[in-house]
């Protein structure tokens, strides 16, 4: 079995981690067995129907099923000291989570296991990310490859607080002041305290400029961690209280501001991009935009050339 870093005290109090192993070359995986004692099910044939539908979702999604559900079987000791061998599966955490989505929705244990599979995935996509920064740090990153980071994770972002503000609606953030409360209340758990004015201000933006628009890639990842971590607990909460909400979003960020904290990165001290999302986004599409004009008339030059010879 597997123990986390310090800093994961919330994710070891559960079932689903508590039951989580690493085989020798460091991959973590979840017995089916196990997992289907954790989420409440008493009979396996039931759980069996489970597996079956998480695994058409695996495929649907395009992913290789056997990455995800390895088959093997496990020995367990019966009565007067003898054993058996009975099938069972390891589980990647994508896999769990498929598992959780296709369970009993009546079950709490449900929610929770749909929720923990889920933060739990974008964590370890945080922690790659803070890797490869610190990579990054030691050499020189491709300007494209950081461009279409950009690119890719304010769209992310954007897909994130969609589902974020849909969760708020629900939770009673109706007006524009509740809706920048709301949103401030992540920051200040994100930032340390600081709310959006203050971001603003410290990156020395003008006021038609939005903060969004002037992270970098780590940095867009924290925000989109904080966003996902917070609609996924309103939606479990159920409950329509604008405070709750609010305070709800606030530990949404500061979980996210310890991690980061742990790896000694502080969000407020992440470097400003010079350029603005929607200015390499047209430098990007001007520079397609040549390399397609060129291969074009470069095209043009070979035809040329075959009906000169």
């Amino acid at each position: 079995m597997a123990n986390d870093d310090k800093g994961q005290e919330g994710a070891q109090a559960t079932p689903f981690e508590r039951i989580k192993h690493v085989d020798d070359q460091g991959v973590e995986y979840w017995s089916a067995r196990e997992l289907a004692k954790a989420l409440e099910y008493v009979k396996w044939d039931k759980f069996l129907n489970v597996l079956d539908k998480a695994i058409v979702s695996c495929e649907n999604s395009g992913q290789e099923v056997d990455d995800h559900f390895l088959r093997t079987e496990k020995i367990v000791p019966i009565g007067k000291g003898g054993q058996r061998h009975i099938r069972d599966l390891h589980l990647s955490r994508y896999a769990c989570y498929l598992v959780a989505q296709n369970a009993d929705p009546e079950k709490v244990v449900v929610a929770q296991a749909q929720t923990y599979f889920a933060v739990q995935t974008r964590r370890a996509e945080l922690t790659e990310e803070v890797r490869l920064r610190l990579l990054q740090q030691r050499g020189a990153q491709d300007p494209l490859v950081e461009v279409m980071e950009r690119i890719k994770g304010r769209q992310e972002l954007t897909a994130a607080h969609k589902r974020l503000l849909a969760e708020a609606k629900d939770a009673g953030i109706i007006t524009p002041f509740e809706h920048a409360v709301f949103m401030n209340s992540g920051y200040e758990g994100l930032y340390g305290g600081e709310t959006e004015d203050d971001i603003h201000a410290r990156k020395g933006l003008k006021p038609n400029q939005s903060i969004s628009s002037f992270m970098g890639g780590l940095e867009t990842t924290a925000n989109i961690m904080r966003a996902e971590i917070a609609a996924r607990r309103l939606h479990r909460l159920q409950q329509k209280n604008p405070d709750i909400a609010n305070k709800t979003h606030y530990e949404a960020g500061k979980a996210v501001r310890e991690f980061l904290i742990e790896n000694d990165i502080y969000p407020e001290q992440l470097e400003t991009p010079t350029k603005s999302y929607e200015q390499i986004v047209k430098e990007e599409a001007r520079r397609i935009a040549l390399e397609e004009a060129y291969e074009q008339g470069l095209w043009g030059q070979l035809q040329s050339a075959d009906q000169e010879d």
